[in-house]
């Protein structure tokens, strides 16, 4: 199933595709919802693709959490020492659109770099975990494009600066169910800008896997349906080219993650206020 969020006339929510339509599922508040009040959809209600508004799936009391550094390949680029322990920070849902939408290169950045990633969707309540478990209490997986303001990155060993500004990244264009993946540790994750590809990579290369990421987290904060994990991105992100490669307006940035889809993205200027 792919659960989606979106805007249509007036209606607003939550929603699911089903034969190239999107139908809505009116009383849902979330992902999980959706999956649990499937059968109240009707293909009547069916709505093309090409007319919705793409909005991220996520809700604004969502806790989003990201895994830096989480990817073998992206270690060595930076020429870092394999973590002991994953390295976790905060996202808040308003730093990220939907699908097709704007993402905003702040004006106070010169070095807005874009990173390619696999989110995690949780379905059902997760405190103190085991890993031999996590996968029980995941929804499924969308794209993300998460995207950092490298400049702000940097001004202290805390990242929350640099990867929270007003729609900077990017998430959808749907959440794929679990069921559609028989092994999350098997999925290909590709970059694209204006067309090249310029990120790829496989969960196989996690330091710590989609389980071993829902068992840490959970060990310290309870994930509850909705809450979103956020992978890491693999090898080939802006800063590491000579030259560096930033995002500027005009671009567009496409996050593929093979057998669920792509994330496309219009990158924009901020405006002046």
């Amino acid at each position: 199933m792919k659960i989606v969020n979106f805007e249509y006339g007036d209606y607003t929510g939550w929603g699911m595709v089903d034969a190239g339509a999107v139908l809505p599922v009116p009383n849902a508040r979330n992902a999980a919802d959706v999956v649990a009040l499937a059968n109240s959809a009707t293909k009547e209600q069916g709505i093309g693709m090409d007319k919705v508004r793409w909005l991220a799936p996520v809700t604004p009391d969502a806790k989003i959490l990201c895994a830096g550094f989480n990817y073998r390949s992206h270690v060595k680029e930076m020429a870092r020492d394999m973590p002991d322990h994953p390295s976790i920070f905060v996202r808040f849902p308003d730093s990220f659109v939907g699908h097709e939408q704007g993402v905003v290169r702040p004006r106070a950045s010169t070095s807005f770099d874009y990173e390619a990633e696999i989110a995690v969707v949780i379905g059902k309540e997760a405190w103190r975990v085991d890993a031999s478990q996590a996968l029980d209490h995941v929804l499924g997986y969308t794209c993300m494009a998460e995207n950092s303001a490298r400049d702000f990155q940097r001004h202290n060993t805390q990242a929350t600066p640099g990867k929270n500004f007003e729609r900077s990244g990017a998430i959808g264009p749907w959440i794929a169910t679990a069921d559609e993946f028989r092994d999350p540790n098997q999925m290909t994750i590709i970059g694209r800008l204006n067309g090249d590809q310029v990120q790829r990579g496989s969960s196989a290369d996690l330091i710590c896997s989609v389980a071993g990421l829902v068992a840490y987290i959970s060990s310290f904060t309870r994930l509850r349906p909705g809450d979103i994990i956020a992978t890491g991105t693999p090898e080939g992100v802006g800063m590491t080219r000579t030259p560096a490669v930033w995002l500027r307006g005009g671009d567009t940035f496409e996050v593929e993650i093979e057998g669920l889809g792509t994330l496309r993205n219009p990158v924009i200027e901020e405006e002046i206020r």
